[in-house]
């Protein structure tokens, strides 16, 4: 703060302020005491004029003079002095003889005495004066009292004291005061008014920074190697320092003329007067480039605001600026290649962008060819001439040129032609005049004089080259642009096509695998599902467009009329993830063949898969993973890839798998989960709900069990089974999907195929990131007259009087070619039962698309088929019951096992043994 009020004491205004303060004290003071010294002047001669005044009248009084003569003037006189003098407001009247001797007076002691100095009031002379002596100090009147004769018989003194005087002066001193205090302040604030307003002029400067600022401005304006205008609102030049004048060659009395009047060129003139804001914009005034700059200046003191002008020599600097231009626009051009080719992995589309990025930047015209293997993903031949290529993009500045089309067969058949010439060379050619391109032109005599007449005036040639291996060729054409392609454009042009050829390589590299692992998805997804009763099946499968995944489906046919409904996927994309998926596809069918509960065979499974990951990446511990951390072997493994590079193993583990079972005998279905997205489960009137599954962990990661869960499907239900491609995305969370599912399947009426393709429609994205597999079947209910249910008693006797109602069951059914089978399968299974098992003990046929004989009981204990010697009493039944069945197996529930046997329904051909064995002897025999 002190140092701000030192900066502003010392300032230009600062100093104006304490002079203007001086002069409003000094001239308010000596106001002042004009003023007191008016006062007392004029107090003193009204004094005077009030005592002469009243001394006149008093001695003209009637009757004064006779009493002046009596005997006692006093007596007379007293009275009427006083009661004068009150009258008057003086402070006394006093009568006196000639000599001065006192007759009245208002202070009593004083009459007789003589008053001093009325001489010449005796001798007939009126006077006042400011007596100073005793009594005390007066302004008074002495005025002589004459008879009627003229003769002067007396003297009348009056007057006011000069105490009382200066009382009257000092009343007036607070208004004088006051009125001097008011104008000291006015005078104070007008001078810092002013002072403040200078100070912000002057921005608080001293008199020396001034005049070093000013210094300073003038040597700088006028020095400075730019010019500086100033023109006001009213287009009137204002300030021109030396560089302005010498660049726009203004006349020596330019300020204060109007712009228009300068003689400067219009373009000049219409550039200072139109106002418009401009910064470095590039002006030709004569023989100069100037660059200028134009903008508005602050109003001020209500003056509307004008513009400054600023003026820059550029001519010596535009040569080199405009070669570094163009290769700034160049390496723009090279980065927004580098960001636009390539980003499909599409190697037509790939062809497009680079023809895209090119025009107009740097070519007008600019045409892509590509050997027929690289557009089809293949590798191309190593070496060899190259006569033809496809025409895969061409772009240009206009949509009527001579070239050919896309997809026309390009050939280059003579060796000079700047094509030919460029692939012979492996390098970029040039042909600067097409004219003069004999080579080009006798390639195509009738399309080159097209060319020609239509503008192309200018060629080069880039082969397309990536790992020393050409892809095709790149051509570009200059036609509207009048100046031809010259070295540098060549460079670049090749620098251009070098980096286009890597992407196109990427992209066919990329065409050919996405190919290989799209036929290598489709060959191990099933083909033809089988053939069942349990439910109408229909599925879709998508690949991903950037990548084919490891997404499956499968419907697996289980003993009992039941079906298994499995749907996968295996992280990654690729090859590795389609054969990883072919692999865990063989493993559910084989773990399905074993009959095991759904939170079993995923147990299986993830052991399986940790085997096969610990073996693939060589190492023996982990969870899973094949790795210490547990999140995925394979990191230092690598595998050949399609082109012989090295690819890095990828492991198994991440894998999701839904595995659901459904009995068409009893409606129910059991599934279990390893973290793939539970089921969409249809009502029968339409409503959709998402059954609540446990939460398993993906395949692979290993340390915990599978559980399972089992539904009671109403009849006419429908089970959709989905993989997360269908509902989720980047730009769509999982909710929002479920959503849109549920919108989808709950439309009634609707055949499986007709519904997968309601689901498609609805929520396909235009480019799917993953795979997609859907699975939508419609659960039947087998009818009741197509099973045959009884319980077996624990007692050998019971096996005839099962066989016999088999066989009238198969009679009712019209089943009799397939009697004896059932028949020798029955005795055999359920003596067997009865013999080896625990009670209760059960019997059921089922008719399907084949006989189902099954016999429960409560026992683990699993048989096994053995051949027995001819020594052997028993051993044979197993065997029996596999010669006359289809197929046959033992299936394990929570209550004990199941053991099952198929035949067909038209009897097939059953085997002739030489004698029919007696079936009641069977039931004596032993497994």
């Amino acid at each position: 703060m002190s140092a701000r009020l030192s900066r502003g004491a010392h300032s230009v205004a600062g100093q104006v302020f304490a002079l203007q303060a001086v002069i409003v004290v000094l001239l308010i003071t000596a106001a002042a005491l004009a003023l007191v010294f008016q006062a007392r002047f004029d107090s003193q001669r009204d004094a005077r004029n009030r005592s002469l005044a009243a001394a006149e009248a008093f001695a003209h009084a009637p009757g004064l003079p006779e009493a002046l003569m009596s005997r006692d003037p006093t007596a007379a006189l007293q009275p009427l002095a006083e009661s004068a003098r009150k009258a008057a407001g003086l402070d006394f009247i006093a009568v006196m003889d000639l000599r001065g001797v006192r007759y009245t007076d208002p202070r009593p002691e004083l009459i007789g005495q003589r008053a001093s100095d009325v001489s010449r009031a005796a001798a007939g002379e009126s006077f006042t004066q400011v007596f100073q002596g005793q009594p005390s100090d007066a302004v008074r009147a002495v005025v002589p009292v004459r008879n009627a004769d003229g003769t002067v018989v007396g003297l009348v003194g009056t007057g006011i004291e000069v105490q009382n005087v200066s009382h009257a002066v000092e009343g007036q001193l607070p208004l004088l005061v006051g009125a001097t205090a008011a104008g000291l302040l006015l005078g104070t604030a007008g001078a810092a008014l002013v002072s403040r307003r200078l100070l912000r002029q002057t921005r608080g400067l001293g008199a020396a920074e001034m005049t070093r600022m000013n210094e300073h401005h003038e040597a700088v304006l006028h020095a400075v190697r730019e010019g500086v205008l100033i023109i006001g609102n009213d287009q009137r030049l204002l300030l021109a320092n030396d560089e302005a004048r010498r660049l726009l060659d203004l006349p020596r009395d330019a300020e204060e003329r109007r712009v228009g009047d300068l003689g400067l060129d219009p373009r000049t003139t219409e550039l200072l007067a139109s106002g418009r804001v401009v910064t470095d914009h590039v002006h030709l005034a004569g023989d100069r480039l100037l660059a200028v700059n134009v903008r508005p200046t602050m109003a001020y003191a209500g003056r509307p605001a004008g513009r400054v002008v600023t003026l820059r020599d550029t001519t010596e600097l535009a040569s080199v600026s405009g070669r570094a231009e163009v290769a700034r626009s160049r390496l723009q051009l090279l980065y927004d290649a580098g960001v636009r080719i390539g980003t499909t992995l599409d190697v037509a589309r790939t062809a497009e962008e680079l023809s895209e990025v090119a025009v107009p930047r740097f070519a007008d015209f600019v045409t892509v060819e590509l050997l027929e293997p690289v557009l089809r993903g293949d590798e191309p031949s190593v070496g060899g001439v190259y006569t033809e290529m496809r025409r895969a993009a061409i772009t240009g500045v206009r949509t009527d040129s001579p070239l050919q089309p896309v997809g026309d067969l390009i050939r280059f058949e003579v060796p000079t032609a700047p094509m030919a010439a460029a692939l012979d060379a492996g390098h970029a050619v040039l042909a600067a005049d097409l004219n003069a391109a004999m080579g080009w032109r006798a390639q195509d005599s009738q399309g080159t004089r097209m060319a020609l007449d239509y503008g192309l005036h200018s060629l080069i040639s880039v082969p397309l080259q990536a790992r020393g291996v050409v892809l095709g060729m790149a051509n570009f054409w200059r036609a509207d642009t009048p100046e031809p392609f010259d070295e540098e454009d060549l460079s670049f042009a090749e620098e251009l096509g070098a980096r286009a050829a890597v992407s196109i390589d990427n992209a066919r590299r990329f065409t050919r695998e996405h190919a290989m692992a799209v036929t290598l998805q489709r060959s191990l997804l099933p083909r033809v599902l089988p053939d069942q009763s349990a439910v109408d099946v229909a599925h879709r499968y998508l690949p991903a467009t950037a990548g084919v995944g490891g997404d499956w489906f499968d419907v697996i046919q289980l003993p009992g009329a039941r079906v298994a409904l499995v749907v996968g996927d295996v992280v990654g994309h690729g090859v590795h993830a389609a054969a990883t998926m072919g692999r865990l596809r063989t493993a559910v069918h084989n773990f399905s063949t074993l009959d095991l509960p759904p939170d079993e065979l995923l147990g299986h499974l993830d052991e399986l898969i940790n085997r096969i990951d610990q073996d693939e990446t060589g190492e023996g511990g982990g969870n899973g993973a094949g790795d210490p951390d547990g999140n995925g072997g394979g990191a230092g493994q690598e595998d050949a890839g399609p082109d012989g590079a090295a690819e890095p193993a990828s492991a198994v583990t991440g894998a999701t798998c839904l595995y659901a079972v459904y009995d068409p005998v009893s409606g129910r279905c059991r599934m279990a989960s390893a973290g793939h997205p539970g089921p969409a489960l249809v009502h029968p009137d339409g409503r959709v709900e998402f059954p609540e599954l446990p939460a398993g962990l993906p395949l692979g990661v290993g340390g915990m069990p599978f559980e399972a869960v089992e539904f009671q499907l109403p009849e006419g239900s429908r089970l959709a089974l989905f993989t997360d491609g269908l509902v989720e995305d980047r730009d769509r969370d999982f909710d929002t999907g479920l959503r849109l599912l549920t919108d989808a399947l709950s439309r009634r009426g609707r055949t499986p195929d007709e519904a997968c393709s309601d689901v498609l429609a609805t929520m396909l994205f235009p480019v799917p990131s993953d795979d997609i597999a859907l699975l939508i079947a419609d659960t039947r209910r087998m009818e009741a007259d197509r099973i045959a249910e009884w319980e077996v008693p624990g007692e050998p006797s019971a096996v005839s009087r099962v066989r016999n109602a088999g066989s009238a069951q198969l009679v009712e059914w019209g089943m009799e070619d397939s009697a004896f089978a059932a028949e020798l399968i029955l005795s055999e299974l359920v003596t067997n039962a009865i013999r080896y098992g625990s009670a209760p003990v059960g019997v059921r046929l089922l008719r399907d698309r084949s006989l189902i004989c099954e016999v429960s009981d409560s026992s683990n204990t699993s048989p096994h088929l053995r051949y027995a010697a001819t020594t052997d009493e028993g051993g044979r039944g197993l065997f029996l019951v596999a010669q006359y069945a289809e197929r046959w197996g033992t299936r394990y529930t929570d209550r004990g096992k199941v053991i099952w046997a198929e035949l067909p329904l038209t009897g097939g051909s059953d085997p002739q043994p030489p004698e029919p064995p007696d079936l009641d002897a069977l039931e004596d025999m032993a497994w």
